[in-house]
């Protein structure tokens, strides 16, 4: 369905480069072309035309892509494979520790404080 979609989207995207093409320049770089042809034919109505059907065609272009995106599918894990991130997966970051080692800080014994009680004072 995705396919058929992005394959609809991709049609109606050259029709709209044809209508804007054909559609009756409002001067400028435009008249040099031959945009002054048609109003020497007295084709005056062709422009509403083409006007309406580029809105159309914009229109259904925005529509169908915002639909086709609840048909993307994604990427699979295993399309893509990096031999970088296959071996970081193997190798193993918890730390160990010997038998006399741990997590915890050292336990220090306190030796108390004497206090001289002997003296006079």
């Amino acid at each position: 369905m995705f396919t058929l979609l992005i394959t609809i989207i991709l049609i109606l995207a050259v029709l709209l480069i044809l209508v804007i093409l054909g559609q009756n320049s409002k001067g400028g770089a435009g008249a040099a072309f031959g945009g002054s042809a048609s109003q020497i034919m007295g084709v005056t109505r062709t422009g509403n035309v083409l006007e309406k059907a580029t809105w159309i065609l914009a229109i259904s272009i925005l529509a169908l892509s915002l639909a086709s995106s609840a048909f993307y599918t994604g990427a699979q894990s295993n399309q893509f494979s990096s031999p970088n991130i296959d071996s970081a997966k193997q190798q193993v970051v918890a730390p160990t520790f010997g038998e006399s080692e741990s997590l915890l800080p050292a336990a220090t014994e306190e030796t108390p404080v004497e206090t001289d009680t002997t003296s006079g004072n």
